[in-house]
């Protein structure tokens, strides 16, 4: 049985192994996300303490890591060839990644469920999420769980991003 739940300082190794390994399978496809250090284990540590680092757990071990906010991202500020659905708070999940071994299970899901059950705790009714053009996978993850694209964002050093969001 698959969990979700906060991160803590002992899943760091775990949580970095993912995401090399995301990185690598990115890497192998032409896909230049996660290319230049980031995300490392520095952010990981902050996403612990600020609250927003959460895993998946199987059988007791960490399977996926995610970053869920509800901070304003002022990366969203300005979005181009497009608009938001609206401009009201909103949740936003960042840096889904799954162990090599779970990909394809639509385990992913459920870090989008957790997300959408947060915010509805908050009286929230929107969340965002952002990602590379050629990350045919996550797209096809947001629009299975009801995100709709909006325009582009920047992220980092000005690199495009496809922005989504969905009205829960």
């Amino acid at each position: 049985m698959a969990e979700i739940r906060k991160a803590v300082s002992e899943d760091v190794p775990f949580i970095v192994e993912i995401i090399s390994a995301a990185t690598a399978y990115f890497r192998s496809r032409g896909i230049d996300q996660w290319q230049r250090g980031y995300p490392n284990a520095e952010s990981v540590r902050k996403d612990i303490a600020d609250g927003t680092g959460y895993v998946l757990v199987e059988n007791g071990e960490v399977t996926g890591t995610c970053c869920i906010s509800f901070d304003t991202d002022p990366n969203y500020a300005v979005i181009e060839n497009g608009n938001w659905l609206n401009d009201e708070p909103y949740g936003v999940i960042h840096r889904i990644a799954l162990r090599p071994d779970r990909k394809g299970k639509h385990l992913a899901d459920q870090f989008i469920l957790q997300a959408h059950k947060m915010a509805e705790e908050r009286r929230i009714k929107n969340l965002r999420a952002d990602t590379h053009a050629d990350n045919h996978s996550m797209q096809r993850l947001l629009e299975r769980n009801g995100f709709v694209p909006c325009g582009r964002v920047y992220v980092g050093e000005h690199e495009p991003r496809i922005a989504y969001q969905k009205k829960c």
